[in-house]
């Protein structure tokens, strides 16, 4: 029943991925491009997402347990690590060059397109380096401290 669950979830989170356009690099890209040809539209699909998030997170914290399996997995770790602060900066990158992220990209091998192939591939590879370097770097992955500016008076 896991499978089932995790198949028809990757089945909806891809079709809001093709109805809002971010299969298409050129759209996101332009996204992205606040000085040329800026596209807000992302800005909404981004809104509703935030939206419909917030709402599906506070309508489950009520249930004792999810349809599919056994209990939630509810996300603990709250640390700013370098790790994330690395990984969110390789991604980010990533996104703005190519105009497409992970999810997208999956999504889009039923379009069978070529270029999306030739994204996955390094993409694999990034991530197989990062796990490479983790395993070999246990630094990478320690909690820092983020505190607040201070101001003098």
């Amino acid at each position: 029943m896991i499978g089932l669950g995790a198949l028809l979830a990757g089945l909806l989170f891809g079709a809001g991925l093709a109805l809002s356009g971010m299969l298409d690099p050129a759209k996101v890209l332009n996204f992205l491009d606040l000085a040329g040809q800026f596209d807000p539209s992302l800005a909404v699909t981004m809104a509703v997402a935030v939206a419909v998030a917030f709402i599906g997170f506070r309508v489950l914290r009520g249930w004792s347990r999810p349809v599919f399996a056994g209990a939630f997995s509810w996300p603990t770790a709250t640390d700013i690590t370098p790790r994330l602060v690395i990984g969110a900066a390789i991604f980010g990158l990533g996104w703005g060059l190519a105009g497409i992220c992970p999810g997208p990209a999956i999504a889009s091998l039923a379009l069978l397109n070529p270029a999306i192939l030739a994204f996955l591939v390094p993409m694999f590879a990034g991530m197989a380096l990062a796990h490479l370097a983790v395993a070999r770097c246990p630094r990478i992955s320690g909690a820092v401290e983020i505190r607040p500016a201070q101001t003098s008076r």
